[in-house]
């Protein structure tokens, strides 16, 4: 039933306009960022064939694009997940799914997968660019992989909170200004990380760039992989308590 809820999910997003669009967006502008990025490169690597240790084009092109990329996906990511239950229950069909025999985990699973199958798709296209890179040159597997690994944590992460506002209200408007308001605050909740050396630890742990950072350094962390799957787990529990919540009389 999982599989099901998340084709049907999948599919109604690729039915969308508004997803079409988007996708189209993001991929314009990403690679007007990669071209960017390797024009950079490009006039600059006279003085990095000089220096020693010199950053090479992983570091140079591939770790920037999949930072910008985050930043681009935080922006559009609330606009794709705003109706995966607002608009349920705005149109009353979530009560009609509900009373079908499936329980709450699997409504949330499978609309969580379907979200998450239509971002990577935009990672398989940013990863195509990614890959080009060969035909030219070399890259270092291990910080690419690292990365990849990083925006699709960060990628989860994104989906998981937006679904969570999703649940929150009927209104998909109200549901994306939520899910933006809060992935924006946990991106830079570490800038006001320096009215103290506790504080600041607190500050710095809870934000989503700061353990990206390091994947797209290639430092793979195991703290940064389960912060992420927590992050992940418990905005999931919270759309199934809230889903269970609607559903229970009052």
């Amino acid at each position: 039933m999982i599989r099901y809820i998340a084709a049907r999910e999948l599919k109604g997003l690729f039915l969308s306009p508004l997803a079409w669009s988007i996708l189209a967006v993001v991929q314009f502008i990403l690679a007007y960022l990669f071209l960017a990025q390797i024009d950079t490169y490009m006039q600059y690597a006279p003085q990095l064939a000089g220096m020693e240790d010199a950053p090479g084009v992983t570091d140079v092109i591939v770790a920037p694009l999949f930072g910008n990329a985050a930043v681009v996906l935080l922006l559009v990511a609330p606009l794709i997940t705003m109706r995966v239950l607002s608009e349920e229950k705005r149109n009353r069909t979530l009560s009609l799914l509900m009373s079908a025999p499936v329980s709450m985990t699997e409504i949330v699973l499978g609309k969580y997968l379907g979200v998450l199958g239509f971002f990577l798709a935009v990672l398989g296209l940013l990863m195509l660019m990614a890959l080009s890179l060969f035909a030219g040159t070399s890259l270092d597997v291990g910080k690419l992989l690292s990365g990849l690994l990083g925006l699709t944590l960060v990628i989860g992460a994104f989906a998981a909170a937006g679904l969570y506002m999703s649940s929150l209200t009927e209104q998909p408007t109200i549901a994306a200004v939520g899910s933006f308001g809060l992935l924006l605050l946990l991106w830079i909740i570490n800038w006001a990380g320096a009215s103290g050396e506790q504080v600041s630890g607190l500050f710095s742990y809870l934000s989503l760039v700061q353990h990206y950072d390091s994947l797209l350094k290639g430092l793979f962390n195991s703290a940064d992989v389960a912060y992420y799957l927590l992050f992940i787990l418990t905005f999931l529990v919270l759309s199934i308590q809230r889903l269970d919540a609607n559903r229970l009389p009052h």
